[in-house]
């Protein structure tokens, strides 16, 4: 049985293997998408374009820019904001407050993406 404290929670989460925090750094699909893979979510990955639907960013399209799974976040173009000093700095902004839209589409995530949808 898992706990169900916080900072057992916490604990856990921060001393997830980085090859098992991938699956953590899932965001759910746009309905196009979902009726197209039959899938709700996916791992976000560098060059997706997302729609940011929770926070100071919301409603801002754009494209991933870095992923951080040791952080569990990921930075948005246009996601900027500005230091006392005047520079712009991206806010890292994590996974589940935002919809994929657009997928990079490479041959070993596309298989994967088919071979599920043919199989569920």
């Amino acid at each position: 049985m898992v706990s169900r404290q916080p900072r057992k929670q916490r604990a856990r989460l921060y001393s997830t293997p980085v090859h098992r925090r991938n699956k953590l750094m899932s965001a759910r699909l746009s309905k196009e998408l979902r009726e197209k893979y039959k899938i709700k979510s996916l791992p976000v990955r560098k060059g997706d374009r997302v729609k940011i639907l929770r926070g100071d960013f919301k409603k801002l399209e754009g494209e991933v820019l870095e992923v951080n799974p040791k952080k569990q976040t990921i930075t948005v173009q246009g996601a900027t904001i500005t230091k006392s000093d005047g520079s712009q700095v991206n806010r890292p902004i994590h996974p589940s407050n935002v919809m994929l839209l657009k997928l990079v589409e490479d041959k070993e995530r596309i298989g994967k993406l088919t071979g599920r949808s043919e199989s569920g």
